[in-house]
């Protein structure tokens, strides 16, 4: 695992904790949570990045058919397993700006694309005019550069090039990763990959 990796799959995370057992405070999840302040200080914080602990697969889904996804809204962030189990991985997300925008439950990865095209919603459009209509693929494309699109309508998981977003209530209601971190999920993830939001 490199230095400036983001994630860690189940066997690194099993090697780290045999190799350092006396250094396993440092490798404590509540340790990873940072805030700042936002405006004044009058203001409540806003959470930079909160709650890399790990889950188990099975508190969640019946099975890990094709994979599994779990979307962590609160922790902002999103677990993955693969159907064999072998891989575990866990990566920093945006979750939507609202309670009214966040979906939660079931659903499926319906469709994969690399360089996807972005259009307003419906109900973006009514909250900002001034929306642009249509973004192509590239760097002011807010789908960043890969999207896992989900069987919900207007509902995705994807990259984002604009990183400040990451770890923030920032979107519209869909889940952001860093560009980096959304091709990696994207290669293991496959149409029919299970998803849960909570």
């Amino acid at each position: 695992m490199t230095s400036n990796s983001r994630f860690i799959t189940r066997r690194q995370f099993g090697k780290a904790l045999g190799a350092a057992s006396l250094a396993v405070p440092l490798l404590s999840p509540a340790l990873l949570h940072a805030q700042a302040t936002i405006g004044s200080e009058t203001e409540a914080p806003q959470y930079v990045s909160n709650a890399f602990v790990t889950k188990r697969w099975e508190d969640h889904f019946s099975n890990r058919r094709n994979g599994v996804i779990l979307v962590d809204t609160y922790g902002r962030v999103l677990h993955y397993w693969s159907e064999d189990g072998d891989t575990y991985m866990i990566f920093p997300t945006s979750v939507p700006v609202s309670e009214s925008l966040t979906r939660r439950g079931r659903t499926s990865i319906v469709r994969k694309l690399v360089g996807p095209e972005w259009r307003p919603t419906p109900n973006m459009l009514l909250r900002d005019p001034e929306l642009p209509r249509y973004v192509g693929p590239g760097p002011e494309n807010p789908l960043g550069t890969h999207a896992l699109y989900l069987g919900w309508q207007f509902y995705r998981i994807h990259g984002t090039n604009d990183t400040r977003k990451i770890g923030r209530q920032a979107s519209n209601g869909c889940i952001g990763l860093y560009n980096e971190d959304i091709s990696t999920l994207f290669d293991m993830a496959k149409v029919g990959t299970q998803v849960l939001l909570v």
